[in-house]
Parts: C-alpha cells; sequence; structure tokens
C-alpha cells in the first residue's frame, strides 16, 4: 500500500500528483449512464451545439470522482477508512471530452480522532486543472484515516 497513515501527514503540504488524465466521451457517456443521469448537456452532441458551450460538457460528478481519484495513490490508497464529507465543491470552468486533467492536493489539517484511538481526521484541498492551466474543479475532502500500527 502507498498510501500514508494519519501521523504522516503534513499540515500544509502539496501534493502535486503525477499520474493526469485525458477525460473521453466515452468516460462522459458511461458515467452518466451508470448514474442514471439523462441531461442533454452531457450526452447529446445535436443539442449541446446549441448551449453557449457549442459542445458536451463533461458531468461535474465524473470530473469531482477523477480528482479526488487521482489523489489516492499519493495520500490514502489502503490507509483510509472512508471518506467522511466533501464541502465547498466547485467547478469554475467546463470540462470536454479531450481534456487532460491534472490534479493537486494540499493537507489542511490533520487531528486524532475523538471517538477511536486508531484513528484520526484530515481535510484536503483538492484542485484540478486543464491542460491550459485553468482550474476546472475544487474540493475540501475529509476523510477518516488508519494510525500507523502499532508494533
Amino acid at each position: 500500500m502507498t498510501g500514508l497513515y494519519l501521523e504522516d501527514f503534513v499540515v500544509g503540504h502539496v501534493f502535486e500528483h503525477p499520474i493526469r488524465r485525458t477525460v473521453t466521451e466515452m468516460d462522459n457517456t458511461l458515467f452518466s449512464s451508470l448514474t442514471h443521469n439523462p441531461q442533454p448537456l452531457h450526452i447529446d452532441h445535436e443539442f449541446a451545439r446549441s448551449t453557449e458551450w457549442g459542445q458536451p460538457l463533461v458531468n461535474s460528478l465524473f470530473t469531482l470522482g477523477l480528482m479526488i481519484g487521482i489523489s489516492v495513490s499519493d495520500t490514502t490508497l489502503g490507509t483510509t477508512i472512508g471518506n467522511l464529507g466533501m464541502t465547498e465543491v466547485k467547478f469554475p470552468n467546463p470540462v470536454f471530452h479531450g481534456d487532460t486533467i491534472r490534479v493537486m492536493t494540499e493537507v489542511l489539517s490533520a487531528r486524532e480522532s475523538r471517538s477511536r484511538a486508531d484513528a484520526g481526521i484530515v481535510e484536503f484541498q483538492h484542485r484540478a486543472f486543464n491542460q491550459r492551466g485553468e482550474l476546472v474543479a475544487e474540493c475540501r475532502r475529509q476523510a477518516f484515516m488508519r494510525k500507523k500500527p502499532k508494533g
């Protein structure tokens, strides 16, 4: 496992995640279909041509999931107990088919759990950018993290 334990997180540290991902039309269509989202802005090229964007927008919940997913291998892989929440979720610029997404994560806080001696809470600020360096998504995420095993 490459994930970090609670004690490994340093407040203020910024991860520049090396994994990048180009978003495809299939990603957008499949995600929208799997989540029962029939929004024509995501899945109907003819409809999307008549909008201000002139093309389909990538489903913002896919963008959110991709942003957090890209961060996992450097931060929480195998060491998280679960997500506690995501707040201040924003999508300041659209994502289109063919955009390549890169992500950075800042550790905002880390503290021991008040209810479990073997865990703690880490708050992250995730930011995703397209290939032009435009911010396309950001959120704060609170993760319930394991502490290092004793012994």
